[in-house]
């Protein structure tokens, strides 16, 4: 049986290095740095946002940037974040030439933001990716303190974040206790995909929200990992 705790590397997670684990196992284990190579530079992530970072580093032609990830479902444990990356920039300090760290808060009450400032290591801003994926002035102009927010990777992964961990599958009348005080779920969608619109759409009706999508692609995250490529080049 693997290592849990272990990140999985690309090349174990597929029959390719170029290729990404399954959601299930970027969540549970994260993703680990191919092996190491002068002149490279290394972005700690959450595994949640490993499909969409690669996506950009393709696209880019960013050839001189490595990822590593975090289980996503640290998500659910933000007091664990920030040792955990503190570990990671330690462990791959001396072997890259930067490093830079693909979270915005996630909960960690502005404790990464101060070990990065310590380490000298940028991170991006923003209080979560619900924030930055939308760009984070709009976000916060918004105000919407009653609104629930899933991205892609959320939507695929909605029974291991939010239905199972809160016990729905088991007690569906805690439903509303839990999501009494929200009114709709916000579907932040990086791609235009109408089957995860539709698993979206069916995850705001088994929480008796209201629906609505919003088509942000990568927003601030594209901005910021652009200006990190520049500035390690």
């Amino acid at each position: 049986m693997p290592d849990r705790a272990r990140p999985l590397t690309a090349r174990e997670g597929s029959s390719t290095a170029a290729a990404l684990p399954d959601d299930s196992t970027l969540t549970d284990r994260g993703l680990a740095p191919p092996k190491v190579r002068a002149g490279r530079v290394l972005l700690i992530a959450c595994g949640a946002l490993a499909r969409e970072i690669m996506t950009l580093i393709r696209q880019n032609g960013w050839e001189h940037m490595d990822l590593t990830c975090l289980p996503a479902i640290l998500h659910n444990h933000p007091g664990r974040i920030t040792p955990a990356v503190r570990d990671l920039v330690e462990r791959n300090r001396a072997a890259y030439d930067d490093i830079f760290v693909v979270y915005a808060d996630c909960g960690t009450g502005g404790q990464l933001q101060s070990a990065c400032a310590e380490m000298g290591i940028e991170m991006i801003a923003g209080p979560h990716c619900y924030s930055f994926y939308e760009g984070n002035e709009m976000f916060a102009g918004r105000d919407e303190a009653t609104a629930f927010y899933l991205t892609d990777f959320l939507v695929r992964q909605f029974d291991a974040f939010v239905w199972r961990p809160l016990g729905l599958e088991r007690h569906p009348e805690l439903r509303d206790m839990y999501f009494g005080n929200y009114e709709k779920l916000v579907y932040q969608a990086q791609t235009d995909d109408p089957a995860l619109t539709e698993k979206a759409q069916d995850c705001a009706r088994r929480l008796g929200l209201a629906f609505e999508r919003r088509l942000t692609g990568y927003g601030d995250l594209k901005t910021v990992l652009a200006d990190w490529a520049r500035q390690s080049t």
